[in-house]
């Protein structure tokens, strides 16, 4: 599914990431874990599309990534790559429906295809008693599960989560914690979840450790 390939990446004299190679399988639940400054932020960019590294391959779904122009890049990432941020990121003006239907409105997928397929994602995340309220109006634990669903809404081969449950409380981050499962289990998505969160990192298939850029044997 995933195969990255020597990547190295540098920010002037800083070292960030150092010889990355990484292959993760579909269906594959990966946790990434490390200390702060290890280079987990800027390794989900990278497998995100979000930023190029300096040298190294990434391939997807045997697509060499970094082969193809900044448009192709960009088509590919609306597709492909579902994202999920510790802030939610979500618009404030825009309802829940609305803010999960956007990267299927930039796919230019139909209306009404994208609509439905929204209204059964957040009814899936138990969120459709919260379809017309905005952002202000939700929980934390409300407002990730929207930016869940909109991560899920072009049937993305791969979820990367930064941090999801860092501004969660304890009680949201158990529900989260469960619910990664439940989606990898009902639409059999690809995650890798960089966290400081040990219990979940230790819950994955796979828990991987960065050090000073590189990954600890």
């Amino acid at each position: 599914m995933i195969q990255t390939s020597g990547i190295y990446k540098s920010y002037g004299a800083i070292k960030v990431l150092q010889d990355i190679n990484l292959n993760i399988q579909s269906g594959e639940l990966i946790g990434i874990t490390g200390s702060s400054g290890a280079g987990k932020t800027t390794l989900l960019q990278i497998l995100g599309t979000l930023d190029r590294p300096d040298s190294g391959t990434l391939a997807l779904a045997g697509v060499n990534l970094f082969d193809l122009s900044d448009k192709a890049l960009a088509d590919f990432r609306n597709q492909n790559i579902g994202f999920v941020f510790q802030f939610h990121h979500l618009l404030p003006e825009f309802t829940s429906i609305e803010n999960v239907c956007l990267p299927g409105f930039i796919g230019k997928k139909p209306r009404k295809e994208v609509e439905k397929r929204a209204a059964e994602l957040l009814d899936f995340l138990q969120m459709s008693h919260r379809l017309h309220h905005k952002p202000a109006q939700l929980s934390g634990g409300e407002q990730q599960r929207v930016a869940i669903a909109r991560a899920l809404i072009n049937t993305p081969k791969i979820i990367l989560a930064d941090e999801p449950s860092g501004n969660l409380d304890s009680e949201n981050t158990q529900e989260l914690h469960k619910l990664f499962f439940d989606l990898r289990n009902e639409f059999k998505q690809t995650f890798v979840i960089v966290t400081h969160n040990l219990e979940l990192a230790n819950m994955c298939d796979r828990k991987l450790v960065l050090r000073d850029g590189r990954f600890a044997e």
